[in-house]
């Protein structure tokens, strides 16, 4: 059974000023001045109350987190399998603990990050991600919450986990990150200000599987599909076209020939191989590499199997796969097919088990044009 693999860092001072009169918890004249009116930390309990839906898949995950206040000291207490993947310098954490907590986590390449806090609180993931596409929920535990990245509630949060590790299907969406200018705040004016997105769930009170109102048009849903992939092309990459009609039809749009049942190679929307076997991919995945060109793969899943590697794409060898990288895998599918799988996960069989785990864990699926849905992968 497949561990998951996710990240949380909680801001241990947030929300500290708003039972004072403080409006506001940045800085650390106002974090101290809250403390000297008796103000409580009450973020990690907001975060207990979330992860308490998690208890089901307890066996199932592992934390990626920072130590003490910052995520360890609820997770020893909860009795989550944990790894402290940054070590505050100071007790009373600032916003740069939050950031470097979260380029430590990032390295590794989570299935999702928790993270708990205010307005400050998101500002300092964005920044720690550095543009960086990792699913993310916010746990509100701050005095403002202007940003469109954090559930309504703690219990609404453990919603939203339960659902994503029960295996519903998810839509992400990108969501507008946002602070106030606390002095202004203070003074009665509201300014606020974007600093950026986050790709976060599309319905954060409560995430539900993806309804479809009435059948998807598939040429539709599959032109909105090429046209997301075709945008987001780079020059003078290859590009690893796998087999299906879901590529297929991408390859049309190119206005380019396709090998339904194969895999072929393009560059700068030309085809540069066609057909190619394993040893041939393999070849060219290296050479690639070698000249420092970028490599992306882009696949759908077997219907109704849920098969995304091993099951009529045995050209994707295990050293294809190692060399391109889980990040740099395009999954393209229709709601209406990942609907289909009835909440079974999709799955990879590549013929060497470590490997299978490795790519496992949850994946966002290209549904439509900037459309995106969370799904979980299993080794078979």
């Amino acid at each position: 059974m497949h561990e998951f693999k996710l990240a949380l860092v909680i801001n241990p001072y947030a929300g500290i000023g708003g039972a004072v009169a403080l409006k506001g918890s940045d800085g650390a004249a106002v974090r101290a001045e809250a403390l000297a009116r008796g103000a409580e930390l009450k973020a990690g309990q907001r975060v207990r109350t979330a992860l308490a839906y998690l208890a089901p898949f307890q066996e199932r995950i592992r934390f990626l987190t920072a130590a003490g206040d910052m995520g360890a000291a609820v997770l020893d207490e909860l009795g989550f399998q944990y790894d402290v993947v940054y070590q505050p310098t100071q007790t009373q954490t600032e916003a740069e603990d939050t950031q470097a907590a979260v380029r430590a986590i990032a390295e590794s390449h989570p299935d999702l990050l928790i993270f708990a806090g205010g307005d400050g609180t998101a500002r300092d993931v964005v920044k720690g991600l550095g543009g960086q596409e990792i699913p993310a929920i916010g746990i509100p535990a701050g005095v403002k919450i202007h940003s469109a990245v954090y559930a309504v509630s703690p219990s609404a949060a453990g919603k939203v986990l339960y659902a994503l590790l029960n295996g519903e299907l998810t839509t992400l969406r990108a969501a507008d990150v946002m602070d106030l200018d606390e002095d202004a705040y203070r003074s009665g004016k509201v300014k606020a200000k974007r600093f950026g997105e986050l790709q976060v769930p599309g319905e954060l009170e409560y995430m539900q599987a993806v309804k479809i109102g009435g059948r998807e048009s598939d040429d539709l849903v599959l032109a909105d599909i090429a046209a997301d992939v075709i945008e987001g092309m780079e020059s003078d990459a290859l590009y690893l076209m796998g087999s299906g009609s879901t590529v297929a039809f991408i390859m049309e749009e190119l206005g380019l020939e396709n090998t339904l049942l194969g895999v072929d190679v393009i560059c700068n929307e030309k085809v540069i191989a066609t057909d190619v076997t394993g040893r041939q991919l393999e070849a060219l995945v290296l050479e690639a590499r070698k000249n420092g060109q970028d490599v992306y793969m882009v696949t759908t899943l077997i219907g109704g199997q849920g098969h995304i590697f091993g099951r009529g794409n045995q050209q994707f060898t295990p050293t294809v796969l190692r060399t391109v990288g889980r990040e740099h895998l395009i999954l393209v599918a229709t709601k209406a097919k990942l609907q289909a799988l009835q909440g079974r996960p999709l799955r990879v069989d590549t013929g060497e088990p470590e490997l299978d785990d490795e790519w496992a864990g949850f994946i966002a699926v290209v549904s439509g044009y900037h459309d995106r849905t969370m799904v979980a992968v299993e080794e078979a």
